[in-house]
């Protein structure tokens, strides 16, 4: 008598069966090979080790929750001089039940080194502390019709971004600058102006005596590094302003015409222009107007022949 044999891999049961059928001699050999004894031996070993396995339980305190760790980094990152322990003192005083070594493990995988090492503010965060006490200045010149080549030279405010252009020539020496520094240090002297930092370059024409001038008054000077514009940003930027919205859309006849010019100029970008380091108000302050309630209507006022609108509204 024939036995056939049943094995089920996912059952946990192996049955032989008695087999009333004769298989036939030719397809003996099929059968032995639907199922190898290696592959029985392993289906069996699997049953064993489902039986009896068992599932583990993960040793040592539970995970920190993702919001918790969220919230020790926010209050890192907006208090650079916190340690990990005044950040945990905190967090219990906002109700969390955390150990000290939590919060500097999850400093630690943050990459964020102690308060020491991070509390120095960074440039960004010094220029924007120091904005209100510092001045810069710059050149940039003008060719006239004629072509003629006129200098400019103009301070601007870092904190209010007024700007004050000081003087046009066509040979600009190191006295004429000296001159034209003091006269400016006079007029910021009568609106209470305090300057506590000086942002130049290295031009030949910002001389010692230029640098003196400044320091008498406590006015520590900054040279920019060479070859570097961005040292003097905003500056540059005033520049790039008064050439896109001013000056390439016109043609200046002479020193006498550009003065003009450039005082107009300067006047709408103090009293009316709007700033976005200013919450879009002008350096000089344009006071608030309360929103329009009905049908407004504005009126425009025209700069240099309508090359400048300023707008206004009329109740």
């Amino acid at each position: 008598m024939l036995f056939s044999l049943v094995a089920f891999p996912t059952g946990s049961v192996l049955c032989y069966e008695p087999s009333v059928v004769e298989i036939p001699k030719g397809r003996r050999t099929q059968l032995r090979l639907i199922v190898s004894p290696r592959t029985l031996l392993r289906w069996h070993a699997d049953l064993v080790k489902r039986r009896w396995t068992f599932p583990r339980r993960r040793s040592g305190r539970p995970r920190t929750e993702v919001s918790v760790r969220r919230l020790v980094l926010r209050l890192v990152r907006e208090n650079p001089t916190w340690g990990y322990r005044r950040v945990h003192g905190e967090l219990v005083g906002l109700g969390f039940t955390l150990a000290p070594s939590t919060v500097w493990a999850i400093l630690k995988a943050a990459g964020i080194g102690p308060s020491p090492q991070r509390a120095g503010p960074a440039w960004r965060e010094f220029l924007a502390a120091q904005a209100k006490t510092i001045l810069a200045v710059d050149f940039f010149h003008v060719d006239t019709v004629f072509l003629r080549r006129l200098y400019v030279l103009f301070f601007i405010e870092h904190g209010t971004r007024r700007v004050h252009v000081v003087g046009v020539t066509a040979h600009p020496t190191g006295t004429w600058v000296v001159q034209q520094a003091r006269n400016l240090l006079m007029d910021l002297r009568e609106r209470a102006v305090e300057a506590r930092f000086l942002i130049r370059d290295r031009d030949a024409k910002f001389t010692t005596m230029f640098d003196a001038v400044f320091a008498s008054l406590g006015v520590s000077v900054v040279t920019t590094p060479v070859r570097a514009p961005r040292a003097n940003a905003i500056a540059e930027r005033w520049i790039g302003s008064v050439r896109r919205e001013c000056l390439d859309r016109m043609l200046i006849t002479g020193e006498r015409h550009l003065r003009h010019v450039l005082a107009q100029y300067a006047d709408h970008y103090n009293r009316h222009r709007s700033h976005r380091t200013l919450n879009q108000r002008s350096p000089n302050g344009r006071p608030d107007l309360p929103p329009p309630t009905g049908p407004t209507r504005l009126v425009h006022r025209d700069r240099l022949g309508g090359l400048i609108h300023e707008y206004a509204q009329v109740a």
